[in-house]
């Protein structure tokens, strides 16, 4: 078939679905895709960036299989880049993936990645999938604008249930809000006008004065125009001009809290520095945002990078913020994977906390429970859920004696940080290293939404095999993660902590009140129609994986838990619940990034 701006979108056998578009944007040239090798050395994570930097390319695809279905002790992963019949989409690759909740109803999720139509090429692309039964099944119909270079996706939801998919273009470094109204089906284009590399934005769902607002920052060296940060007043249709944030931070997370005072986490753009950024007044929409409250954190090391993602992040900054209305209402935490002093390689998964509206934090507190050093515990991400209990979710490669092979690692803290439950592995051992896609590296970070009874992620593996390229290939995974299989306390109040932190405040602060061996799995095609899973646990060491490739059309998951003797107080198992509806700026000098070979 000759290749044609017609027919190149159309990469694979999918339907797309309609997108209405506001604003256009130009196309990027078809032309023959190239098929060099990336580079091998370990990135600096101050070099990272998303550029455009191979030509789409017309692909014929006959080949699929079985949607991959993977089970591991009591959790299950799902496969959610499947194409239109529910199959496995044999030779491309997806990673990076982004995953938004419907506060409303939790069986209505969506999740956005990189799609990559041919692992032959480094071309990506907006992907999303959607799902109504609680992530069991997903439907992948397409991408957000097919032939255009997408990159770093970001999806958010408000109190309603309306998603945002937030998305960067990589050919000029601006980008934009997608909305959907119908739970992630389909999607809507609003004008992007600003933005950068390494974008994160969040949506204030609170009552006050800033509700509906949303907050973006990015890479002040790879902007889209200028500046660091930007602010939409009216749900993301538009955005007002760029400012700077103090110390440029990069690589981190906002977030916004009961009193709408908006925080910010992230590094130094030149030093290895982590810093809680706070501004009262983002919330009025007639004031220039102000950035009163600047706090220095210690996380217990610095970030690296490493052979498990040699072409990309071994962790991002996390910030998010307690909303429960509880004793822990208003604690502001971080999170990365970092290398201690003492480490000569690896990461270890560390959180600080505030309890005093960011102006202070605590010492550090490591996550991943082994005893082990130079191990990587890295793509550490949380989620804070509605009644305070913390989630998080890492890649661990202490099973495997190389130090190569990584698994989906769980702990949850029901005390605001201080303590966390026994990690639990929930995936299957995976080499992050195959399935490149003319990158070397299985994207930037992956996350999860909580509740009250458990965490939903979105994360990356490699648990398919490519007969024709001889190793396996990059796909994303739903899994639901929860503690011992049912609900947790409410978490008890805490003290506050011996600051460690140090501020330096621009304006006058304002205060905020404070209301075993490594498992690999066997993947085997099944056409069976109808799945029930029975779990019975027991406290032993070991766990028995079986990954599953199944064409099924209506699994039926049952699970029945009966847990004995652990280390962990295990809670009584409770149904999951439905939730109830609820001037331009002039940059400053900044130092060049290195450039990337």
């Amino acid at each position: 078939m000759r290749l044609t701006a017609s027919n190149a979108p159309k990469l694979h056998a999918m339907k797309f679905s309609t997108i209405t578009n506001i604003s256009s944007i130009l196309l990027v040239s078809l032309t023959a895709i190239a098929t060099g090798s990336a580079e091998t050395r370990l990135m600096n994570p101050k070099e990272h960036e998303e550029r455009y930097d191979m030509p789409p390319a017309y692909i014929f695809r006959l080949e699929k299989s079985a949607r991959m279905i993977s089970q591991f002790g009591l959790f299950t992963s799902y496969q959610a880049n499947v194409d239109s019949q529910g199959n496995n989409i044999v030779g491309d690759a997806a990673n990076e993936p982004s995953i938004a909740v419907d506060p409303t109803n939790s069986n209505k999720m969506t999740i956005g990645w990189r799609q990559f139509d041919s692992y032959t090429s480094s071309f990506r692309q907006g992907g999303w999938g959607y799902t109504t039964d609680g992530g069991i099944h997903w439907t992948f119909p397409g991408v957000l604008q097919p032939g255009v270079f997408r990159s770093d996706p970001v999806l958010g939801a408000n109190e309603v249930g309306t998603f945002f998919y937030n998305s960067l273009l990589g050919d000029n470094f601006c980008d934009n809000d997608w909305q959907s109204i119908n739970g992630g089906q389909s999607w809507t284009s609003f004008p992007g006008t600003s933005g950068g590399d390494k974008q994160w934005f969040t949506i204030d769902r609170t009552a006050g004065p800033g509700h509906g607002f949303q907050y973006q920052f990015w890479t002040q060296s790879f902007p889209c125009s200028s500046g660091e940060f930007s602010r939409s007043t009216d749900g993301g249709m538009n955005w007002q001009n760029p400012i700077n944030i103090p110390h440029g931070v990069i690589h981190g997370t906002p977030d916004v809290d009961t009193n709408g005072n908006l925080f910010i986490g992230g590094e130094d753009l030149v030093g290895t520095q982590f810093w809680c950024i706070r501004s009262s007044n983002a919330q009025i929409g007639t004031q220039t945002p102000v950035f009163e409250q600047v706090t220095q954190v210690n996380l217990g090391g610095v970030r690296a990078g490493g052979n498990v993602n040699p072409g990309g992040l071994t962790g991002q900054i996390f910030l998010a913020v307690d909303r429960s209305g509880g004793p822990t209402n208003n604690n502001v935490y971080m999170l990365c994977s970092v290398r201690p002093p003492s480490y000569s390689n690896g990461t270890d998964v560390m959180i600080a906390r505030s309890t005093n509206g960011g102006a202070s934090f605590s010492a550090p507190v490591k996550i991943n429970d082994d005893a082990t050093t130079n191990k990587w515990h890295w793509f550490g991400t949380f989620s804070v859920a509605p009644n305070g209990r913390l989630d998080a979710v890492w890649y661990d490669t202490r099973n495997d004696a190389g130090n190569f092979l990584s698994q989906l690692f769980y702990s949850y803290s029901t005390d605001a940080g201080s303590t966390w439950s026994q990690n639990v592995p929930v995936s299957s051992s995976f080499n992050t290293t195959e399935g490149w896609p003319q990158q070397n590296k299985i994207g930037d970070y992956i996350t999860i939404v909580s509740d009250n009874t458990g965490g939903n992620v979105a994360y990356s593996a490699t648990f398919n095999f490519n007969p024709t390229r001889g190793q396996h290939e990059q796909d994303v995974y739903y899994v639901r993660v929860f503690p011992a299989g049912g609900g947790t306390p409410t978490p008890t109040p805490t003290a506050s902590p011996t600051p460690t932190a140090t501020v330096t405040a621009s304006a006058t602060p304002t205060s905020t009140p404070t209301a075993t061996a490594t498992f690999s799995p066997t993947a085997t095609a099944t056409a069976t129609a109808t799945s029930t899973s029975t779990a019975t646990p027991s406290a032993t060491t070991t766990a028995t994986p079986t990954a599953t490739a199944t064409a099924t059309a209506t699994p039926s998951a049952t699970a029945t838990a009966t847990p004995s003797g652990t280390s962990t107080p295990i809670p009584t198992v409770t149904p999951r619940p439905t939730p109830t509806p609820r001037a331009q700026a002039t940059p400053r000098p900044r130092p060049t990034p290195l450039p990337r070979p």
